[in-house]
């Protein structure tokens, strides 16, 4: 079982770069049967997503764009419980498909303020896909449409995701030991 260490913190393999990779490429096939004929807009969320975003988005056979937000609520190894808005909305998203792309979720505040936003920009209709779910952390009622793979409450690393900014190149998801 591999292991790194980032800062303080030791961290155990819990997903490999192999079976990301696989899952990606089936959740992307999922998404091109579901909008086919269809325009999609697919707004990633900063910092942690851009792999995941980048790996899904090229595979999509679909008339897409892709745009970027960047919400924040982690600090260290835990949630500060407080979303801020660190980049805005720039697109017209008026009647449009939106596939939000996340890469972790948790306790689900971020979604909901993601999906809270989208409403009021009055999208034609909304789909979540999340490269990591923590279902028993899960504490919102928004469904979750693509889900890359469940995961048990731990503080995660790797493939976007970070421990005080180090730690997202990894190619594969690392669980905190100690």
């Amino acid at each position: 079982m591999k292991e790194v260490r980032i800062l303080d913190k030791k961290f155990r393999e819990l997903i490999s770069e192999q079976a990301i990779q696989k899952r990606v490429g089936e959740i992307a096939l999922q998404i091109n049967r579901d909008f086919v004929g269809s325009e999609v807009i697919f707004v990633g969320i900063l910092n942690g997503a851009f792999m995941f975003a980048a790996d899904l988005f090229r595979k999509i056979d679909l008339t897409a764009r892709i745009t970027f937000v960047k919400l924040a609520s982690y600090q260290g190894t835990s949630s500060t419980g407080t979303i801020m808005e660190l980049i805005g909305w720039n697109e017209d998203l008026v009647n449009k498909n939106i596939v939000v792309i996340e890469d972790i979720v948790d306790t689900g505040a971020t979604l909901e303020r993601i999906v809270n936003e989208l409403v009021i920009r009055n999208v034609a209709g909304i789909k979540i896909a999340t490269m990591l779910l923590k279902p028993t952390a899960y504490t919102r009622d928004i469904p979750i449409d693509y889900i890359g793979f469940e995961i048990p409450n731990n503080f995660v690393v790797g493939y976007g995701l970070d421990y005080n900014g180090f730690g997202r190149n990894l190619s594969e998801v690392y669980t905190l030991v100690r």
